[in-house]
């Protein structure tokens, strides 16, 4: 069969310990707004800058299957649970950029936090490479970037994410009023026993109820 255009592939990592309402919404409201023909939810194996996670990592995988089954924008890629050492984002963006055609566009969704902390990761320069850069922020951020990033921000950003062109190599940036919802506070919540109903899809809270998961000795 003849292919027809490029390819719109979105990337969302993460440690989704476990994964919740707050990722699933910005990532679909992503997906729909950028005309993504996939948006792949990666979680994290061996985060570098993380504790490791309390849940493991084929737990965490179950519940990201399992949180976007019937949504055929949202998809869980393994590869970073199927790599023996840390997971470094830009080995991610070489290894799915080599399964892409050369015109296909790549897209790595980060938060404003992680998007200020890039001087910190591993060969982060190399990172526009293999992939457009759009940073969710929040309407109400008053922070600026570090920096180490101005000068990139200026090379390279763009206003208009729907006008990023080429395969890779630039910056945008997607305005979202994210969900007050975190892992941690689901975390905290079901340690001392108390319900995180409607924070996260119920077939993710039916797993974690299933497996005894995040639960305190004495809860």
């Amino acid at each position: 069969m003849k292919r027809i255009g490029a390819r719109r592939i979105g990337l969302l990592g993460g440690t989704f310990n476990p994964v919740h309402i707050g990722h699933l919404r910005a990532a679909l409201e992503v997906a729909e707004f950028m005309a993504l023909d996939e948006l792949r939810l990666i979680p994290n194996a061996r985060p570098p800058h993380r504790d490791t996670p309390q849940a493991t990592a084929e737990q965490r995988l179950a519940m990201v299957a399992l949180a976007v089954a019937g949504e055929t924008r949202l998809t869980v890629d393994d590869r970073e649970l199927r790599r023996d050492k840390p997971s470094y984002t830009v080995d991610t963006l070489e290894s799915v950029r080599a399964e892409l055609a050369g015109d296909d566009q790549l897209f790595l969704l980060l938060g404003w936090d992680a998007f200020c902390g890039l001087p910190s990761w591993h060969r982060w320069q190399e990172l526009l490479e293999h992939c457009h850069l759009l940073v969710l922020q929040r309407p109400d951020a008053d922070s600026e970037a570090p920096e180490a990033l101005r000068d990139l921000l200026a090379a390279r950003s763009v206003s208009d994410p729907l006008s990023l062109n080429g395969a890779s190599g630039q910056i945008s940036f997607i305005w979202q009023t994210p969900l007050a919802i975190s892992a941690t506070q689901i975390r905290r919540l079901l340690a001392t026993g108390r319900s995180a109903r409607y924070l996260l899809p119920d077939a993710v809270l039916a797993y974690i109820q299933a497996h005894d998961l995040y639960r305190a000795p004495n809860a």
